[in-house]
């Protein structure tokens, strides 16, 4: 099985000098945990929903909130995101992606056209949901 078999091609994106106060508006509307950062058409960096959260102050929407805690919202995208992700292409095989899961430290790998265009994404979620579905096949 190759990649583009079970990668998502409904992308969530943001530029790089979209806000974290976006970011965070859009990680809380919709079931996504990944936002591609795209710059002319071209993946640049990923954002995951965990570097939002250790960026941003937990007090945001408390009582305890300062307005300092308010100005994390307004850095930028690029002050947090990942440069360079790894990435795969669409013909790259399931076993290269696991092996990409297990040695890297990610928890996404964006597919990507030889220009560096974003073609879909695909997540370790993604791969454990196949792995059920097939587990249940063999039963």
């Amino acid at each position: 099985m190759i990649v583009d078999q079970l990668m998502s091609t409904t992308l969530v994106s943001v530029s790089s000098d979209d806000s974290l106060a976006l970011a965070r508006e859009i990680f809380s509307h919709t079931h996504f945990h990944h936002l591609l950062i795209i710059e002319e058409g071209k993946l640049v960096g990923v954002l995951s929903d965990r570097d939002l959260f250790k960026a941003i102050s937990p007090n945001i929407g408390t009582a305890a909130e300062t307005p300092k805690d308010a100005a994390t919202l307004r850095k930028h995208v690029h002050q947090i995101m990942s440069r360079k992700p790894i990435t795969v292409s669409s013909g790259t095989s399931l076993q290269e992606a696991v092996h990409l899961f297990n040695t890297k430290p990610i928890s996404c790998l964006p597919v990507v056209s030889e220009d560096n265009t974003p073609m879909g994404i695909i997540t370790w979620r993604d791969i454990l949901r196949l792995v059920e579905v097939l587990g249940l096949k063999e039963n």
